[in-house]
């Protein structure tokens, strides 16, 4: 699996509007942050300010992010960063986390092709353990590793 530009990107600019949220504050809204620009996000990510528009486009249709117009304006967090995943994001932006679109297998042994059905599960599965493992995540579990207040995610070992 290959997570694509969008799903980076998109991750990247809700990375970047929670790190400069304040996380230890009492309320939700306090914990957001203040709209940021696009402009600023842009700079502050490296990302392609017209790419990024649309991005949060996609992120604000999903509910990730509010977007504010005139001076002071920008982009905030929808929603309080530990109640943001990111699966969500990837969804938000890519649609479904699968493996590939490879039908489902047959069940009982009625597998038509060479076997494949075993396969397919095989897919399944793992497109199961995807979702999983990026449903684990959480942008304030991202923010604290990134501000070493946070041990990052073990490497899986890989035979």
């Amino acid at each position: 699996m290959k997570v694509s530009t969008r799903g980076d990107y998109a991750s990247r600019a809700l990375l970047s509007l929670a790190l400069h949220a304040s996380l230890d504050a009492s309320s939700p809204e306090e914990r957001r942050g203040r709209p940021t620009p696009v402009r600023d996000i842009a700079e502050r990510t490296g990302l392609p300010q017209p790419y990024l528009e649309q991005i949060l486009l996609a992120l604000k249709g999903a509910g990730l992010v509010r977007s504010k117009r005139g001076v002071g304006g920008g982009y905030i967090l929808a929603r309080d960063p530990a109640d943001i995943t990111l699966a969500e994001i990837i969804r938000a932006v890519d649609g479904p986390i699968v493996l590939g679109d490879f039908g489902e297998p047959h069940t009982n042994g009625a597998c038509d092709h060479d076997g494949q059905c075993v396969l397919l599960s095989i897919w399944r599965n793992v497109g199961d353990e995807m979702r999983r493992m990026l449903g684990a995540f959480t942008l304030e579990q991202i923010v604290l590793m990134a501000r070493g207040e946070s041990d990052w995610p073990a490497p899986v070992d890989a035979d």
